[in-house]
């Protein structure tokens, strides 16, 4: 491991975002005050100073936005526009989201720690190239002719908006996951009120402003900065938001489904948490699994839902893998994300105590800490940061091996049979991916049948992209966002019946 120094020199769009004062609500296609004037701060996890004050919002907000939102759905100017209009504005967006690339990628840094290289090359592409791919469905959004078995009728469905729809977005790719749901949303011609993480708000409310420069019309979607409670809560509980769409933790995640059960029986899109096994057999290109297997598990400081945190090896190469595994993580540079580091701080205090919790129970447990596992201190010490950390384990029962840790933390074991990997990549409560290294095609397909995980990637690991079907199994949540499947989230099957006869 080594230390990249800080060589911070912002674009001036970006100081002047930060330096144009309190950020506020946006509601019906203005930026408000909260109702009760709450704010809070937005914190740099690089050193933990202030960046900017952020509006709160309350419940009284929420039932602000959902009037805002209600009233553009029914508004004609929305309700009317043809999917190809709906289709422009996005591609609308898209185009100014590249526009803003610099600003956009440097408050991402700033907000959430990620390596500047990472946000401009990653988050922000590829939250443009999600507007641009649900531009194109905008205009294809269509239902079906049925044949039945009554005489004389013609039956055929339509694909109509749910209506006013929330989404609550994650700390760990906050625009991007923001144009995960915002662009299936609106190319199905629904309304949105959008609620940020606390922890990262800054790309959110900057987006904002890219739409209505875009001109989407006032309401269509409205910016909600807050925490969990009161503001999430207030959203996942309100009775005229007609479904919620969220990523995050399953524990969460079952406090959203009681709460949408006890208002209106809102539908509900969950993407939840992971535990992700990752497997190496011994006649894996061993150069290219090693370095795979690093970056499943270390790819933004750890804080992927996705990530490979089970790293099951066949016994013959275990100790080879171990050992590469550990050399790799000890070359990756760590530091502040302006620097050129590979890897930069995990987003909160909160969030590193949380994650050195789950590292003291390994170390009680049993497990071998084979390198890292202590805060980085030095010319760090102020930031919240940690470097990639190597168990070797012999227990599964384990709580850095069973819980999400949602860090830079990766538990390594060897098995010896067929059954018993099966059985042990899939012995957890979560099913949201899974990775297999192998030169022999048909056990690769062998085991993504087996494997209980909505994505199985073979040789590789981590790739995702608009037009691929994204989802869990299990306890990591359901529905599938992306590709054709994120249609269906966004929208209601009408049938019609017209008597012919």
């Amino acid at each position: 491991m080594s230390i990249a120094p800080p060589n911070v020199e912002l674009k001036p769009g970006t100081i002047q975002f930060l330096e144009s004062g309190p950020k506020k609500l946006l509601l019906g296609g203005e930026w408000l005050d909260s109702a009760d004037g709450a704010v809070f701060e937005s914190i740099n996890p690089a050193n933990g100073k202030g960046l900017v004050q952020v509006a709160a919002a309350s419940s009284a907000d929420v039932d602000r936005a959902v009037q805002a939102a209600r009233g553009a759905f029914e508004n004609a100017s929305w309700n009317r526009m043809s999917g190809a209009d709906r289709g422009n504005l996005l591609w609308k967006i898209a185009d100014l989201i590249e526009r803003y690339t610099d600003e956009l990628s440097e408050l991402e840094t700033l907000d959430n720690g990620k390596p500047l290289r990472v946000s401009s090359r990653v988050d922000v592409p590829q939250a443009a190239k999600h507007f641009r791919y649900y531009a194109g469905w905008a205009s294809k959004i269509e239902g079906s002719t049925i044949p039945v078995s009554f005489p004389n009728q013609l039956v055929y469905t339509v694909r109509e908006p749910m209506g006013v729809v929330g989404l609550i977005i994650p700390w760990n790719f906050p625009l991007l996951m923001a144009a995960w749901k915002l662009a299936p949303a609106l190319a199905c011609g629904n309304t949105v009120i959008l609620k940020p993480a606390e922890q990262t708000p800054l790309t959110a409310i900057r987006l904002g402003e890219i739409l209505i420069e875009a001109g989407v019309p006032a309401g269509v979607v409205n910016i909600l900065t807050g925490y969990g409670v009161p503001t999430g809560a207030a959203i996942t509980a309100h009775p005229g938001i007609d479904k919620v769409a969220f990523t995050g933790s399953t524990e969460v995640g079952r406090k959203i489904m009681s709460a949408a059960a006890g208002s209106n029986l809102k539908r509900v899109s969950l993407e939840l948490g992971g535990k992700s096994p990752n497997v190496v057999f011994a006649d894996a290109d061993m150069s290219r699994a090693i370095r795979g297997a690093t970056w499943a598990v270390f790819s933004n400081t750890g804080q992927e839902c996705v990530a490979g945190t089970r790293l099951f090896v066949e016994r013959p190469v275990y100790d080879q893998v171990l050992e590469g595994l550990a050399a790799d993580s000890q070359k990756i540079r760590i530091g502040n994300g302006f620097s050129g580091a590979h890897l930069g701080p995990v987003v909160s205090e909160e969030q590193l105590e949380r994650i050195l919790g789950y590292i003291a129970s390994g170390k009680s447990g049993g497990a071998e800490v084979v390198t890292g596992g202590e805060r980085l201190g030095g010319e760090l010490a102020d930031g919240y940061f940690l470097p990639p950390t190597v168990f070797a384990h012999h227990d599964d029962s384990l709580q850095v091996v069973q819980e999400e840790i949602f860090g830079p933390v990766v538990a390594v074991s060897a098995f010896d049979d067929w059954d018993e990997l099966v059985a042990r990549a899939n012995a957890t409560q979560y099913g949201l991916a899974a990775g297999v290294w192998t030169r022999d095609i048909s056990r690769a397909h062998r085991f993504a049948a087996a494997v209980k995980a909505g994505t199985v990637w073979v040789n590789q690991y981590g790739l995702i992209d608009a037009a691929a079907p994204f989802g869990g199994y299990k306890e990591s949540g359901f529905g599938r966002e992306m590709g054709k499947d994120a249609i269906e989230l966004y929208t209601q099957v009408k049938t019609v019946w017209v008597n012919l006869g």
